[in-house]
C-alpha cells in the first residue's frame, strides 16, 4: 500500500480543532438560533430562503435548499427554499454584467420583501455574495451569512444581519465542514419550528 504524503490523523485533528474553535466562539449558539428564527418567521409569513455560494459553497447552498424543498430526516410538507444555481442565469449574467452580479441579479428578479438571503463565503469577501446582500437589503430581505476566517468584509462592513463565522485561517475545506453541520442544524431547527410533528 502506497504511503500518503500527509498524516491522515493530523487532518482529523485539524477538523476537530476547527469545530472546537467554532463551538467556543462568542455567541455561536445565539447566532444559529437567531438565524433559524429569522428563516422560520419568513416561511410562516409566506416567504422563502434564497441561498447562494461559490464552488463548494454553492454545493452547500444547494444542499441546504434541497433538504428543505425535498426531504431531510422525516416526511413532512416541503419548505420554501431555492438555491441560485441555474447555469443559464449564471452564464447570462456573468457574460452581460460580470461575475460579481450573478447572485444579486437573481435577488432583484426573484427576491421579495420578507424573504431571507443565505450567503455562504469561506473568506467573507466574495464579491458576488456582497452584492447579493446589498440587493437583498434593497428588497427588504433579511440576510444571513455563513463565513470563515475573520468574517471578512461581509462581517466587518456590516453587510449581513446575522454573520456566523468559523474562525479558521487555513484552507476552506475545514470551514466548509463546519458550514455543513450548521446547515443541518438550520434544517432541524426549521422543521422543529414549522413542522413539529416531524420531530415526534
Amino acid at each position: 500500500m502506497a504511503l500518503l504524503p500527509f498524516d491522515v490523523m493530523a487532518d482529523l485533528q485539524e477538523s476537530r480543532q476547527t469545530f472546537d474553535a467554532f463551538i467556543a466562539a462568542p455567541r455561536t449558539k445565539e447566532l444559529i438560533e437567531e438565524a433559524i428564527a429569522i428563516m422560520a418567521d419568513s416561511m410562516r409569513a409566506g416567504g422563502k430562503v434564497i441561498s447562494a455560494g461559490n464552488g463548494g459553497s454553492m454545493c452547500d447552498a444547494l444542499h441546504f435548499a434541497e433538504e428543505l424543498s425535498g426531504r431531510y430526516r422525516d416526511d413532512r410538507p416541503a419548505l420554501a427554499a431555492i438555491a441560485i444555481c441555474d447555469p443559464s442565469h449564471l452564464t447570462c449574467v456573468g457574460n452581460d454584467y460580470g461575475f460579481d452580479y450573478i447572485f444579486s441579479r437573481f435577488i432583484e428578479g426573484v427576491g421579495a420583501k420578507g424573504d431571507v438571503f443565505l450567503g455562504i463565503s469561506t473568506s467573507g469577501n466574495s464579491r458576488n455574495i456582497i452584492e447579493a446582500c446589498r440587493a437583498s437589503k434593497d428588497k427588504g430581505m433579511k440576510t444571513i451569512c455563513l463565513l470563515g476566517k475573520d468574517g471578512g468584509k461581509l462581517k466587518h462592513d456590516n453587510l449581513c444581519d446575522v454573520p456566523i463565522v468559523v474562525p479558521h485561517m487555513g484552507y476552506a475545506d475545514r470551514i466548509q465542514e463546519v458550514h455543513t453541520t450548521i446547515i443541518h442544524i438550520f434544517i432541524r431547527g426549521l422543521e422543529a419550528l414549522l413542522v413539529p410533528q416531524a420531530q415526534a
